[in-house]
């Protein structure tokens, strides 16, 4: 392999895992629901993406005509192009509804209600089925019916507030947080929730799984360190306010390092990494309180000494003495790093529009029982023949179904909706 190549693989469409036999039934949309049957489907459970004619809305964030997001989030996963406005659409999916152990949906709440579809119709035709329901604040209280969009979510969960430095506006996230926060959760939820059913004998049951709650919930104490101190707590950029010296520093290059030295060891290992033992009796940084304290003078004396250094440089130097630094990088130098190479963070496979994609491994990394990527993101209505045979549909009535409207595949997607 060439210096900064990826490694090339190819899918493993035998390839077993833990969770084979277990069917999903995914309804969602956009990515917290592709998320989470992700985590599923990369360790050998058979997803069922049920699309309607547009496809799923991941289909539409293209980067250059490409769908970037759904090759990354719908790997591993089947397509089953079903328009659920119409009954018979209904009635084929409430069909399937026997034959899975997981169904995900992420309507607004409510919705499903509508559809004839509410959990109690679905426990009447599959008892043990475990249903999670993704929405934006949950399926009950005041804010229920708001659009579930996680921006809202990523602001109103404190996150914003905190995020970012004093003196300008609250930063939210440049990506979609609340939402893979939420799919991680909900895989796990999903998990518990199947060995209830398959280990104690248990029933189904429904995982209410908004954005919100998620989110909130890797927060950490501010609820109780508000209580504590009755102040809210403020914006300090990529300084904590918990520990010192702690930031992003500026290098010759115009690149940046992260430096964090929370203990009081690693502190006075800086101090005299940079020629300045001194500062371990001084006063002011004599501690960690006082280092918090006088951060930003503290700031400057380490932000000079990283600044007459570029970023390899500073890595370097401070690998050797041992202090707890580490390249901030952009994209670019990501897909170059040794270590992400041999690893295989990420590798090339084999893609009709791009000839190679970029796709990252199987999170987590099970030594015994690991998850393979097995097929691609599926074109739209891919499976359903194969998929509506199971439960009696046969080519004349499946060309019924499409004439009707009720089973779509193929179907352009928008590509005016880019990043």
């Amino acid at each position: 392999m060439t210096a900064g190549a990826l490694p090339k693989r190819f899918y493993e469409p035998g390839a077993g895992g833990t969770l084979t036999g277990v069917r999903v039934l995914d309804l969602s949309r956009l990515v917290a629901g592709n998320m989470l049957t992700q985590v599923l489907g990369d360790f050998g459970a058979e997803v069922i993406k049920v699309e309607p004619p547009a496809g799923d809305t991941l289909r539409a964030w293209q980067t250059k005509g490409v769908s970037t997001h759904w090759k990354i989030y719908a790997r591993n996963k089947k397509s089953l192009g079903l328009e659920l406005r119409k009954p018979e659409a209904r009635e084929l999916l409430a069909r399937l509804i026997p034959t899975a152990a997981i169904f995900v949906e992420s309507f607004r709440p409510g919705t499903l209600e509508d559809m004839g579809l509410a959990p109690e119709a679905l426990f009447e035709r599959n008892p043990k089925l475990v249903i999670v329901r993704i929405s934006g604040w949950g399926q009950d209280g005041p804010y229920r019916r708001r659009p579930g969009f996680g921006t809202l979510v990523e602001g109103m969960s404190g996150f914003a507030s905190f995020n970012g430095f004093a003196d300008r506006e609250p930063v939210l996230p440049p990506m979609y947080l609340a939402d893979t926060v939420a799919g991680l959760y909900g895989a796990a939820g999903a998990m518990i929730a199947l060995r209830e059913v398959e280990k104690n004998g248990g029933r189904g049951q429904v995982i209410d799984l908004p954005l919100l709650d998620p989110l909130f919930a890797v927060l950490g104490p501010q609820a109780a360190n508000y209580r504590l101190t009755g102040k809210v707590k403020p914006r300090t950029g990529s300084r904590s306010t918990n520990a010192a010296p702690r930031n992003a520093y500026r290098c010759k290059d115009g690149r940046y390092v992260g430096l964090s030295a929370s203990t009081q060891k690693m502190a006075e290992r800086v101090f005299r990494s940079i020629g300045r033992p001194d500062l371990v009796d001084n006063p002011r940084y004599r501690n960690n309180a006082d280092r918090v304290k006088h951060a930003e003078e503290l700031d400057a004396i380490i932000g000079g000494f990283v600044a007459a250094r570029t970023q390899a440089e500073n890595v370097a130097f401070f690998e050797q003495a041992e202090v707890t630094i580490g390249p901030i990088y952009d994209i670019s130098q990501i897909v170059e790093d040794p270590h992400v190479l041999e690893r295989e963070l990420i590798a090339d496979y084999p893609d009709p529009d791009m000839g190679a994609f970029p796709m990252h491994h199987v999170v987590p990394r099970l030594l015994g029982t690991p998850g393979a990527i097995r097929t691609p993101a599926p074109r739209l209505g891919e499976h359903n023949r194969a998929l509506l045979a199971e439960i009696g549909v046969d080519d004349t009535a499946y060309a019924r179904l499409l004439a009707s409207g009720a089973a779509c595949e193929g179907t352009t997607v928008n590509q005016e909706e880019e990043e």
